[in-house]
């Protein structure tokens, strides 16, 4: 089975063009969920693609507005390569959505666009390798937060781990629910307005703050950031948890994820916590 098989076509793939403003990826990110945009340009000679902008780089670069600075090149890949082929590309980059281009002509030409999702389907459907136990694919290491957690907090949580979710834990150290950053992005927002970055942030009577920060003068710049809520993690959280056992198939476990339109799945043992099964891992079996 080829990329071309499992893609989605240029036609049916959304975009961003240069020149384009923030605003315009956040508006993407929000209404579709996705987690990234392809950035194209109009030439003379055609359509070309130029990169890719993701939810993190909106995040991580609040003040910058201009997509050709926030946009960052990606391993791409063409039509003819092998499921197997971009399966390991994804797993080698942690890229979760790879551009298809062609070089054929004087541009380079954004022909579709492949993800996990689209992998996820083919094992689901048995047109790829599902049959390896999930026990011999989940990763021990699970990204927990606390449901009391300020969602502020739980964003850096989840961008240091690295991982696209946390598994949100009750006074009792249960499971309650997930969180993932779907969820956060749903919800933020970019404002814009003044920065005082010589007053206080934080005292040492704030609860959740993790330093004072004392006041040295007052400057004022203008800014523009992307707002997250501040509110506990459990009024954004996803509480029905979808969970799965060492003996599962691979195969049965991307049944789920496409059902559930989830990415990862907690592995337990009769109903303790024992790792994580993310999409990514099924790949790993290909």
């Amino acid at each position: 089975m080829n990329v071309a098989d499992v893609m989605t076509p240029r036609s049916e793939v959304v975009t961003v063009e240069l020149p384009g403003t923030r605003d315009d990826v956040l508006e993407y990110l929000q209404e579709r969920g996705f987690s990234s945009v392809p950035v194209v340009k109009q030439t003379d000679e055609g359509e070309e693609y130029r990169g890719l902008i993701s939810r993190d780089d909106l995040i991580e670069h609040p003040d910058e507005d201009q997509l050709a600075i926030l946009m960052r090149e990606v391993p791409t890949t063409t039509s003819e390569d092998g499921l197997e082929t971009v399966a390991r590309l994804m797993v080698e980059t942690g890229a979760r959505r790879v551009p298809v281009v062609s070089e054929s002509g004087p541009v380079t030409a954004l022909e579709g666009i492949v993800t996990v999702t689209d992998v996820i389907r083919a094992i689901a459907r048995g047109d790829a390798d599902g049959e390896t136990e999930v026990g011999d694919l989940a990763t021990p290491d699970v990204n927990t937060t606390y449901v009391g957690t300020p969602l502020t907090v739980a964003e850096r949580e989840i961008y240091y781990a690295n991982v696209p979710y946390a598994i949100a834990l009750d006074d009792e150290g249960g499971m309650a629910g997930i969180l993932t950053e779907v969820d956060i992005i749903e919800v933020a927002r970019v404002v814009e307005g003044e920065d005082d970055t010589g007053d206080s942030i934080a005292t040492e009577d704030d609860e959740w703050m993790w330093e004072g920060i004392k006041a040295v003068g007052n400057r004022y710049l203008p800014t523009r950031n992307v707002e997250i809520p501040a509110e506990p993690v459990e009024r954004f959280m996803t509480e029905d948890l979808v969970t799965v056992s060492r003996k599962r198939t691979a195969q049965k476990a991307a049944q789920l994820m496409i059902s559930k339109d989830i990415e990862q799945i907690p592995l337990v043992n009769g109903g303790d916590l024992i790792g994580m099964v993310r999409d990514v891992n099924l790949l790993e079996a290909l």
